[in-house]
């Protein structure tokens, strides 16, 4: 299927002439690198100007109320005058308890307090975690990423001054991903490698048995493992919500000790404004000695560079009032008493309803196999339409109030397709987004040759 000359339609559902001015004024070219900061940008313009309300698919933040326990601690928190005093860079003993707790009950793993450290955010402990790992062995100067993936990560590595390298694994899953990684991995020079799972764009799920060909080829091969948790106990598929009761998340902490876990509060917690997340390191790599590690810093240990020179440099902690809110939360539901995954269930509902109203009208879902099994249901999917590349439609469905970026900013071979995130997508707005899909399969359904 294709379509053949895509005419330019300016019986838009938005003003045409609005839309087009204010990309004219960022340039397209943001659009095509899926530069979500300018594209909200140019989408709140366009709200102001028009009026019209859009269907926000372009930024995974969250779009769901934090709780109240994080909340109420905070502010006793802080009319207990914390805000006078600064925070411990490697966290509060208490709230370091609760991340161990956690890991062991959601996760089924045994971590030591002392090896969880809260950071302002998993962008932040992602930085740090480059910065150490790329520097720890001269030789291994290269992050490989397992893509589709999150874009910024990519972005700090060039700024550090690293080198990357990356492939899709949907060509690789199951045993054809050993493979590749032996490919990648025996060259030497990969220092660490990274992948999100639940993945951001896609939302495919690693298997136990690809998680364990991760760990066997790493491991063989002296590189670290940096597993991307943001979306932790969110593939709705399984009930991971239980504290203390199978099934667990799945994760690479079970296969190899070589390896870093972070945990973002902002997706499950919905907790994104206070910008917190766990940094959690094996026993093995946090007292693990890099005599390479000392051209930058004035400890070989891999934790103490990376916490109390890298961390310490950058952020100089999570803010006092935020790790007594975190530490609540954690609590609560290490205590049963707090399940975060029914709060963040809503994501799947919603993308059930959002993908059949976009397959409705002549879309295709492009990911949409886990394996061998139909993708789950998430805060993320990847949607495209015949004939039309992936920054094309993306910019194109602007026009129709619809905001999205391009599978081809997140390493994704797949660049037809674009990346929807559910988040801040009301159910009230599901009319509204027929509506105007109904409108733009009606101005191309006619080019489209079966």
């Amino acid at each position: 299927m294709n379509i053949m000359g895509k005419e330019i339609r300016k019986d838009t559902p938005i003003n045409f002439e609005i839309v087009k001015k204010n990309i004219g004024i960022y340039d397209a070219k943001n659009i095509s690198l899926g530069n979500t900061r300018i594209v909200s940008k140019i989408v709140d313009n366009i709200e102001s100007e028009t009026g019209e309300k859009f269907i926000r698919m372009e930024m995974g933040v969250p779009g769901i109320s934090p709780s109240e326990i994080g909340i109420n601690a905070e502010i006793n928190a802080l009319k207990n005058n914390v805000a006078g005093i600064y925070p411990p860079v490697d966290g509060h003993s208490f709230l370091k308890k609760e991340m161990s707790r956690f890991v062991k009950l959601f996760l089924n793993i045994e971590v030591k307090p002392e090896n969880c450290f809260p950071t302002v955010g998993s962008i932040n402990g992602s930085y740090a975690s480059f910065m150490v790992a790329g520097r720890r062995i001269k030789e291994k100067n290269t992050i490989l990423f397992i893509d589709p993936g999150f874009p910024p990560h990519k972005k700090i590595v060039r700024m550090l001054g690293l080198q990357q390298e990356s492939f899709d694994v949907n060509n690789y899953r199951g045993k054809e991903l050993k493979d590749k990684l032996t490919e990648k991995l025996n060259k030497g020079n990969i220092a660490a490698l990274l992948y999100s799972n639940p993945n951001n764009p896609t939302w495919i799920c690693f298997t136990d048995e690809e998680l364990k060909i991760i760990s066997d080829i790493a491991r063989e091969n002296n590189i670290i493992v940096i597993e991307d948790l943001a979306y932790l106990g969110m593939d709705f598929r399984k009930d991971y919500s239980h504290p203390g009761q199978p099934p667990y998340q799945p994760t690479i902490a079970n296969y190899m000790d070589n390896y870093i876990l972070l945990i973002s509060g902002s997706k499950a917690f919905s907790y994104a404004g206070q910008r917190i997340g766990m940094l959690i390191i094996s026993e093995n790599l946090s007292k693990s000695h890099f005599k390479d590690l000392l051209d930058y810093y004035t400890s070989d240990i891999f934790s103490n560079a990376l916490i109390y020179e890298t961390i310490f440099l950058t952020t100089a902690g999570v803010a006092q009032s935020v790790q007594y809110g975190f530490s609540e939360i954690l609590r609560a539901a290490n205590d049963g008493k707090y399940n975060f995954v029914d709060d963040v269930r809503v994501y799947g509902e919603k993308a059930e309803i959002m993908k059949k109203i976009f397959t409705d009208n002549g879309f295709k879902i492009v990911y949409d196999m886990d394996g061998d099994v139909p993708i789950a249901d998430g805060f993320y999917f990847t949607v495209s339409f015949p004939g039309f590349h992936g920054d094309e439609l993306s910019e194109k469905l602007l026009y129709y109030g619809i905001s999205s970026i391009p599978l081809s900013s997140t390493g994704s071979l797949r660049t037809e397709g674009i990346r929807a995130c559910v988040s801040l997508v009301q159910k009230v707005q599901m009319p509204q987004l027929e509506k105007r899909l109904n409108v733009f399969y009606g101005h191309y359904k006619e080019n489209i040759i079966e």
